[in-house]
């Protein structure tokens, strides 16, 4: 009798994390609030373009979000911004003047010229 169980591979991540943002989520993390389990991106609608990043502290884990190990900490992406973001890749840059995530999204069609929000 033939074996009929199937195997799945594992599903990619809606989001891939550079070395330099899984470590900056590794510092965030190191001073994190009591009771934070992670960080967590989520695209509210704000800016004049639509959507916004979001990048927060989170103390509970919600079924809904991807849920992405990481070798700084845990990160979840926001359930209801999966679609908004997969294929993603997010950074973490720093320069003299400014320091912060900066996202490759290949669903944005188009941002603000601000570069605050962006629209799908």
């Amino acid at each position: 009798m033939a074996d009929t169980t199937t195997t799945r591979r594992p599903r990619p991540a809606a989001i891939t994390l550079t070395p330099a943002a899984e470590q900056r989520i590794a510092d965030l993390m190191a001073r994190a609030p009591d009771g934070a389990i992670g960080v967590k991106l989520s695209t509210p609608k704000r800016g004049c373009s639509g959507l916004a990043y979001s990048v927060d502290f989170v103390t509970q884990e919600n079924k809904f979000d991807e849920k992405i190990e990481t070798s700084g900490g845990t990160f979840y992406v926001d359930g209801a911004s999966v679609l908004y973001l997969i294929g993603s890749v997010m950074d973490w840059r720093e320069d003299d003047f400014t320091a912060g995530f900066v996202f490759e999204n290949p669903n944005a069609k188009g941002a603000c010229g601000c570069g605050e929000s962006f629209m799908v």
